[in-house]
């Protein structure tokens, strides 16, 4: 807080998003954290036209860039990004703006929550900033920063994790996309178990145990293969890919998530728990 309220502070990206509630601008223009610029997770952190690449496809770098200079980031200047749900918009924006080739990017923990609960104060109205100077080196974000899978690398993952929840992951229901079920061989681990009651991520003692019940790497080990992180559309996912990093564990995104894998019917489709 004390950074955030300096005259050295970093830039604040607000990315609001829910799956039944996507744009988050009228919550942000509400009350937001002082100096917070509003990202809108459909409009700017994905790219509805591309076709073939599930819900919430990846933007181009070139796009990321011209967003990210219009939110105000600046070379060398870290940034912090927050949101008020499960830490989704946050965890995509950290994974964009990382792929894109934006060092220093940092998810607030907690999101709104914890800055709230700190005593923080929030404004109101929208925040504009001048214009950044930052450069996104990678164009193609499914070749960016950061390891990607695509379906035909997907079975071959020797851990696959559906980060959703499992009702969706057994197939017990499925309120978004076309068929119901999961990537044959995934397991399932909520991006949400790994939050604890406030919202902040779990200790690096209760991460590491879970991950070692997936069979990823060991309490006092990170020597394992790369797992890979599913979800619906690749948001929440994101999540899961953030608190491996935390733990140490390198992770790589399957972006299309369910909503292209179920989209294929030539791609098999399990169902119940595995």
């Amino acid at each position: 807080m004390a950074l955030v309220e300096s005259g050295d502070a970093p830039a604040i990206l607000d990315v609001r998003w829910q799956l039944s509630e996507p744009d988050g601008r009228p919550d942000y223009l509400r009350g937001h954290i002082p100096g917070a610029v509003y990202v809108s997770l459909d409009d700017d952190l994905a790219d509805h036209t591309r076709t073939g690449r599930g819900r919430h496809p990846l933007p181009s770098g070139g796009a990321v860039q011209a967003a990210a200079r219009r939110w105000g980031l600046r070379e060398g200047k870290p940034v912090v990004v927050y949101d008020d749900w499960n830490r989704a918009g946050s965890a995509r924006a950290w994974w964009v703006l990382t792929a894109a080739g934006i060092p220093g990017v940092r998810i607030l923990d907690g999101g709104l929550a914890a800055w709230k609960a700190a005593g923080g104060t929030l404004d109101e109205g929208n925040v504009d900033r001048e214009p950044g100077d930052v450069t996104v080196p990678f164009d193609n974000l499914y070749a960016g920063g950061l390891p990607t899978l695509t379906p035909n690398e997907l079975l071959d993952v020797p851990v696959l994790i559906d980060a959703r929840a499992p009702e969706r992951y057994r197939g017990d229901t499925e309120p978004v996309d076309a068929v119901a079920g999961h990537v044959p061989g995934a397991q399932n681990l909520p991006s949400t178990s790994l939050l604890a009651d406030d919202g902040t991520f779990l200790t690096d003692t209760e991460l590491a145990h879970r991950f070692v019940r997936q069979g990823i790497g060991s309490v006092d080990s990170t020597d394992d293969a790369r797992p890979g992180v599913y979800c619906g559309s690749g948001v929440t996912a994101a999540v899961v890919v953030a608190a491996l990093a935390a733990a140490g564990h390198d992770a790589s995104l399957f972006p299309g998530s369910w909503s292209q894998w179920s989209s294929d019917p030539t791609l098999p489709v399990a169902r119940g728990d595995e």
